[in-house]
């Protein structure tokens, strides 16, 4: 199936959603009507069933999303005097207008002659009665003065210096509650314009009689009323940018190809309708943001599945929780019980899939302000995307840590892609890792273009990105705070890791947290040797050392260049601090250097060539090993 077939269907099965306004955390979104669209409003005026006044008010802060219906021109409209068929500005609306403001009237006669069209049809709507009585009555604006919504300056016009929330006071959009005296009637429907539902279907039919000539939709192959005008408001309720358009008659992009833009592409209304909609109402509801790229993804049977863009601890706490057992025991190297929990998570989301189910994915971005690209696009059967979900997470697997509230937490897995994007690109800013500057956070969307085929499709980790992450860890000098740093080493174990696993001249090598004590790779054994010293070194700090550099780290880069010569400096530099260390302490670390020694052979120990990302594993693996040892020196020695 296309993508077009995805959102209709989407549309389709959310039908029930229609017209509601739902919110994510403070934002507000909905699944529109054909021929609607949403505005944020600034006044809001009631009338009564007759189209009298009673009250006007400011819109309320946290109810500001209004959706009102639209005509093929005025959902496109920019410069032009295109009138909404019901709510729209004060210029439209307001038959008085020109006593208040300098203008020629034309944007009012055109609505409310267009008012009166949907007035005298069949398809009336109290409510638009209502408000077709009450704006012919030309006294919204003195209305609107009266009880000091608008401010007037000394010439008794609308001041332009004053504005609504934000919003000059001559463009402020008004909506309309038509309060009922049946009380009967009341309780059926609501009174506020933008959520009674039997006010959009009376449009949308009204709509459809006045429908003349049809044509081939190319998207679907139905015959049905063309449209060449299509929505904007795509990523979010300012966005400008147009994903169809052929409104190009003076450049003619298709000349040589096609003699008119009919010929090259004609798109059903109310197909282009249902498009537009859901893709505005699933970006909303679920989509992920990165700068000007949004991504969102959905299963196609509706069904809850873990995002492909947070890290492993997220994907374990976001499941909902069961009483169950989990059928197997997953044992993994690191934290196991984050591992067994992520393993026991997928497999609750597998349990749910069927065989005809998929996960689609869509990412939006716009080179232009006006038009919006569809720059990803892929199709997945669910319990493939959930196979690939694990083999990402598994081949990624180490220890990282992330403060999540006031807590720093531990967990085994992988970061998610911001966290990528922001370690190996950003800097540091108020205690973390980001990338603040405006230009820079592009590199946003282009991480999380280049990881999507990574994590969708199981393709190999970028190995630029491999080798930024190893350069950056190698630098911890560079760093402030040394839990920065040590999120950028991490990063570099799961990427290295992930990158000696999927390539082909690598025979698919398996490296884990735990420590391998009988690994004899020369670039693992020098990250042991720099990590033992590293710990000879701090252990011998005071409280107030704590955010002394080791010599271990300070040489870290250049011992990554060049080990051999550099491993003879730093193993003189610890002496002095091998001999503060109690005897039974540094009889441990000696017997372990000793030990380390002993794996190497004697022409790779000497070798001074530059040392790949798997020294990074060797010293992280070794300090976490270490840091997870027991304090007291005697007990480790009657241990072994």
């Amino acid at each position: 199936m296309s993508w077009v077939t995805e959102l209709i269907d989407l549309y389709e099965i959310n039908s029930d959603k229609i017209g509601v306004i739902e919110y994510r955390g403070e934002m507000p979104y909905v699944l529109l009507p054909p021929f609607h669209t949403t505005v944020t409003a600034q006044i809001t005026v009631t009338i009564d069933q007759d189209g009298n006044f009673m009250n006007a008010e400011p819109v309320d802060l946290n109810d500001k999303l209004t959706i009102i219906p639209v005509t093929e021109k005025s959902g496109s409209r920019t410069a032009g005097k295109e009138p909404h068929p019901l709510c729209d500005n004060l210029r439209y609306l307001a038959g008085d207008y020109t006593q208040y403001y300098k203008d020629d009237g034309i944007c009012h006669e055109l609505y409310i002659s267009q008012l009166k069209e949907w007035v005298e049809s069949e398809y009336c709507h109290e409510k638009v009665r209502a408000i077709y009585l009450y704006l012919k009555k030309n006294t919204l604006l003195s209305d609107l003065v009266d009880k000091k919504i608008i401010k007037l300056d000394e010439q008794n016009q609308i001041d332009d210096k004053e504005n609504i929330q934000g919003i000059v006071q001559t463009k402020a959009f008004v909506r309309f509650i038509i309060r009922s005296s049946n009380s009967d009637l009341f309780e059926l429907k609501t009174d506020e314009c933008w959520k009674d539902r039997t006010l959009q279907d009376c449009y949308i039919n009204y709509v459809r009689s006045r429908e003349k000539e049809k044509g081939l939709c190319y998207l679907t192959g139905n015959m049905e009323a063309i449209s060449y005008l299509h929505s904007k408001k795509i990523r979010n309720e300012g966005d400008g940018a147009k994903l169809i358009s052929s409104n190009d008659s003076q450049n003619f992009t298709y000349r040589g190809r096609f003699v008119s833009k009919e010929e090259a592409f004609a798109v059903g209304n109310e197909t282009s309708q249902k498009i537009h909609n859901a893709l505005k109402w699933i970006i909303r509801k679920q989509g992920t943001f990165f700068d000007t790229l949004a991504v969102v993804t959905w299963e196609s049977n509706r069904l809850c599945m873990p995002r492909w863009n947070v890290d492993t601890e997220m994907i374990t706490s976001e499941y909902a929780w069961n009483d169950e057992e989990p059928e197997e025991e997953t044992i993994s190297d690191g934290n196991a019980v984050t591992a067994e929990k992520f393993y026991r998570a997928l497999r609750g989301y597998g349990k749910k899939v069927d065989n005809t189910s998929a996960m689609i994915l869509l990412g939006f971005d716009a080179a232009t302000p006006g038009r919006l690209s569809m720059v990803e696009e892929m199709t997945l059967d669910s319990a493939r995307y959930l196979e690939n979900i694990k083999k990402w997470h598994e081949s990624c697997n180490w220890i990282h840590e992330k403060w999540k509230g006031k807590e720093r937490i531990e967990f085994s897995g992988m970061v998610g892609v911001k966290d990528v994007a922001e370690i190996l690109f950003g800097i540091e800013s108020k205690g973390g890792l980001a990338i603040a500057d405006a230009n820079g956070k592009k590199m946003y969307a282009e991480v999380a273009r280049r990881l999507i085929p990574c994590i969708w499709n199981g393709t190999e980790i970028p190995h630029d990105y491999v080798n930024r992450a190893v350069l950056k860890a190698s630098n911890p000098l560079t760093y402030k705070d040394r839990k920065n740093w040590e999120r950028v080493l991490t990063l570099a174990c799961s990427l290295v890791k992930k990158d000696r696993k999927d390539r082909k001249e690598r025979k698919k090598e398996e490296w884990n947290v735990a420590l391998d004590k009988n690994q004899k790779d020369r670039n693992y054994l020098y990250g042991r040797l720099l990590a033992v010293a590293d710990r000879i070194e701090y252990r011998t700090y005071d409280d107030g050392d704590k955010a002394r550099v080791t010599n271990a780290k300070r040489y870290m880069s250049t011992f990554s260049q060049r080990p051999f010569e550099t491993w003879k400096v730093i193993e003189e530099n610890i002496q002095p601090y091998m001999n503060k260390l109690g005897i039974a302490e540094r009889r441990f670390y000696e017997n372990l250097l000793n030990d380390i020694y002993e794996l190497f052979e004697v022409d790779s120990f000497k070798d001074n060539k530059k040392l790949d990302g798997l020294y990074l594993l060797g010293f992280h693996s070794q300090a976490y090993d270490l840091k997870l040892k027991k304090e007291d020196p005697q007990e480790k020695e009657e241990e072994e």
